[in-house]
């Protein structure tokens, strides 16, 4: 079911039943992927969406010498950008970090569900929105921000967007992400980010246990990262759109 998507979406507006029925009816076509797996190469034809249901996924560029950019990260409820199926092929490859459970949908359900759901429709462009503007960030990171800023500011914002979708658990969350995947995230060395992981440790703003990412202060790590969320647009910005029907939590 998607209900993170689901989750997620409702954090710009709430949906009807209806709405809410629409999303899971459209998502009905599952598939599983292995860990460190392609889901999508560059250069294939896509011809649905991806949406991710369990597990954590990365969108990412090769060069032809083999060195990765990993430009964003995907969790339960996000979509492999909404109309990437009116690309001729894609020009980017999407990877399994772990393994990933996802649903396919074809671009006939997608267009049916927008068109006869405007509110699904206006909180799926917020989606996109977001996206974007959390690539913009990205950006920032890669150009302006120090080692412990990049890394800190990219707990903060996964911390954040996992809560929104019910995935924290306190003041910790899931983090399955290697460092040599932090490396191709932040543009930075192997050895560079296993000294920005100690630094961060030592300051006592994360914990590391097992595959879980604990933030004792979360204003602390912001202020340490220059962390600022207003680019994650979580604030309801839909709530004129808000469906007059109660919605069961």
């Amino acid at each position: 079911m998607p209900h993170h998507l689901i989750r997620k979406l409702e954090q710009f507006t709430k949906l009807s039943r209806d709405d809410r029925q629409a999303l899971e009816n459209a998502a009905v076509k599952r598939r599983t992927f292995a860990e460190h797996s392609d889901i999508i190469q560059e250069g294939d034809s896509p011809s649905h969406v991806n949406l991710i249901l369990e597990g954590w996924a990365c969108r990412y560029k090769q060069l032809d010498d083999g060195r990765r950019q990993i430009i964003s990260f995907f969790v339960p409820g996000d979509l492999c950008d909404t109309h990437v199926y009116l690309l001729r092929e894609m020009d980017h490859s999407i990877a399994a970090l772990t393994p990933v459970r996802l649903a396919e949908i074809p671009r006939a359900a997608l267009d049916q569900l927008t068109e006869e759901h405007p509110r699904v429709m206006k909180a799926l462009w917020w989606d996109t929105l977001v996206s974007v503007a959390i690539q913009r960030e990205w950006t920032v990171n890669l150009g302006q921000r120090t080692a412990i800023e990049r890394l800190g500011h990219l707990f903060c914002e996964l911390f954040v967007r996992l809560r929104g979708i019910g995935l924290t658990d306190g003041d910790s969350c899931p983090l399955p992400l290697t460092q040599v995947e932090l490396a191709d995230a932040m543009g930075l060395s192997n050895v560079h980010i296993n000294r920005t992981l100690q630094e961060l440790r030592r300051a006592g703003l994360v914990v590391f246990k097992g595959k879980r990412l604990t933030i004792p202060d979360l204003a602390a790590l912001q202020k340490a990262s220059l962390f600022n969320p207003n680019y994650l647009h979580l604030d309801h910005e839909g709530r004129h759109l808000d469906a007059n029907e109660p919605v069961a939590d």
